[in-house]
C-alpha cells in the first residue's frame, strides 16, 4: 500500500527542517563561499541554462540568495521559491538591485503550494542535491507544469568512474552534514523516475555537472 499524505508529510518533515537549518546557518556567507567557482565557471553555466528558458510563467525551485535573478528572461513571469527564509531575504535584495519583477515564496519543493498545470516551465540550479526526497520534489515540479512543460536543471552528480564514485559515496555523509548537499546523486535517473521525458543532457567539468533538459508528457 502507498503512503497516505499524512505519512509522507511526516517522513519529509524531520530531514526538511534539518536542511532548512543548514541553509539558514550558511546564508550570511553563502555567496562568498562559492564566489571563485561562480566567476570561473558556474556563472557561464547559469547563463546557458536560462538561455533555454522560454517566455511564459516560470517556476524557479531553490532560488537561494537570488544569484539566478540576473539571468531571468525579461519576457518571463518568474515565481521563485526556497526553503530558507534567510536565503530568501537575500534573494529579495538582489531582485530589488537588479530591478527584476520576481515573485518570491517560502516553500518546500516536496510540497509545492501551487495548483496542477500552473507553469509553462521550471528551472533549478544545484538544488535537487539537497532536497531530502529528490524524486518527490521532481514529481511535484512535474505536477505543477502544464502538459508539455519543460524542466531545465543544472546539477552536480555522482561520477561514473568506479573509484571516484565510491569516494563520493564515502564522503557524502560528511558533505551533507557540512553543506546540506549530497554529492553522489544520479539526478538524470531521478528526473526519469519522476516521470519526465529527458530530452538532452550536457556535461561540464568532466561529467561532474550536468545540464538536463526534460519535458512533462502531454498525456
Amino acid at each position: 500500500m502507498g503512503n497516505s499524505p499524512e505519512t509522507t508529510q511526516g517522513q519529509h518533515w524531520r530531514p526538511t527542517k534539518l536542511t532548512q537549518r543548514r541553509y539558514n546557518r550558511q546564508a550570511a556567507l553563502y555567496d562568498l563561499q562559492g564566489a571563485l567557482l561562480e566567476r570561473l565557471a558556474i556563472g557561464r553555466w547559469r547563463r546557458i541554462l536560462w538561455s533555454k528558458v522560454e517566455a511564459g510563467r516560470v517556476l524557479e525551485v531553490g532560488v537561494g540568495t537570488g544569484t539566478n535573478v540576473a539571468y531571468h528572461p525579461s519576457d518571463a513571469a518568474v515565481v521563485a521559491i526556497d526553503l530558507s527564509p534567510k536565503l530568501l531575504a537575500r534573494a529579495a535584495n538582489k531582485a530589488r538591485k537588479n530591478g527584476k519583477p520576481v515573485e518570491l515564496g517560502l516553500m518546500d519543493a516536496q510540497r509545492l503550494a501551487f495548483p496542477d498545470n500552473a507553469f509553462d516551465s521550471a528551472a533549478a540550479t544545484f538544488v535537487f542535491c539537497s532536497v531530502p526526497d529528490p524524486i518527490a520534489g521532481l514529481r511535484e515540479v512535474r505536477r505543477v507544469l502544464k502538459p508539455g512543460g519543460r524542466l531545465i536543471l543544472l546539477e552536480h552528480v555522482r561520477l561514473g568512474n568506479r573509484l571516484l564514485g565510491w569516494l563520493m559515496d564515502l564522503l557524502n555523509p560528511l558533505m551533507v552534514r557540512v553543506s546540506g548537499a549530497n554529492i553522489n546523486r544520479d539526478t538524470v535517473a531521478n528526473v526519469e523516475k519522476a516521470g519526465f521525458q529527458v530530452l538532452a543532457v550536457d556535461s561540464f567539468f568532466g561529467g561532474l555537472v550536468k545540464l538536463v533538459e526534460a519535458r512533462k508528457g502531454t498525456q
